[in-house]
């Protein structure tokens, strides 16, 4: 196989999985992430993936691939720029997380009330630097913390905070369990504990289940069969379908 370099543009919060696979990959790629939660505010998202997609030039790569799902809608209308746009058939970054979707529809299929969590949710709650905050109804993303509440009394005033911070905490009625996707190299960051505190304090039932880098590593080396990826081609954008394909391609060039 001819070697290639490849654009990723990724939301962080695949950072620590993604760059292991970059290490392993067979082609050589840059790598930009993007903050958590940008794809809560679809328009914001898409404008900014386009800015990089477009400024990714045949003079320095041969094709760039997109570490989202369809996110939110967020994808939707996503134009390839001078060289192939590569997108991974799936909703969100579970998809990437789990292997497939295939394996992310079963899951849920067994426990449709479980709450995902990964190294990169807990971890960007942390950051410093921009910050676009994840929606609470997210189905995978950091607890909400007592921290916020003091910003929302700050911000709005004590009977404003108390019932925002009310309004926002029924999205927790929906999930029963909470289940951390483990990975080996991560092991070592004692995240198992974080989430069982969050599940105790929640009253849900905690899991973990193996991750599963099968996707991604495929994306990274090429192998970009039409099962698991959408190839965008120059002159294509993306749009959205309601099967299990998730995600297809339409022409944007006028007649």
């Amino acid at each position: 196989m001819t070697s290639m370099r490849l654009k990723i543009i990724a939301c962080e919060v695949v950072a620590r999985e993604l760059y292991w696979c970059a290490a392993h990959a067979r082609h050589a790629a840059d790598v930009t992430l993007l903050p958590q939660g940008l794809h809560d505010n679809s328009d914001t998202c898409r404008a900014r993936l386009q800015e990089l997609i477009d400024a990714a030039g045949p003079d320095r790569y041969d094709a760039v691939l997109l570490g989202y799902g369809l996110c939110n809608n967020s994808l939707v209308g996503v134009r390839a720029g001078s060289v192939p746009l590569v997108v991974p058939r799936a909703h969100d970054c579970i998809t990437l997380l789990l292997g497939s979707k295939e394996r992310y529809a079963r899951l849920f299929a067994e426990h449709p009330g479980t709450y995902w969590f990964s190294s990169g949710w807990l971890e960007c709650q942390d950051k410093r630097g921009e910050r676009f905050e994840p929606r609470q109804n997210s189905g995978l993303g950091p607890a909400y913390r007592g921290a916020d509440y003091s910003a929302l009394v700050a911000k709005y005033g004590e009977e404003n905070a108390r019932y925002l911070a009310e309004f926002m905490s029924r999205w927790e009625e929906h999930y029963t369990r909470g289940v951390l996707i483990e990975f080996d190299f991560a092991r070592g960051l004692a995240l198992a504990d974080r989430v069982r505190e969050i599940c105790r304090d929640k009253g849900w039932q905690f899991a973990a289940v193996p991750g599963d880098l099968a996707l991604l590593q495929a994306a990274l080396d090429g192998e970009w069969d039409d099962a698991r990826f959408l190839v965008v081609r120059p002159g294509q954008a993306v749009r959205a379908c309601y099967d299990e394909a998730i995600l297809a391609a339409t022409s944007v060039l006028q007649p």
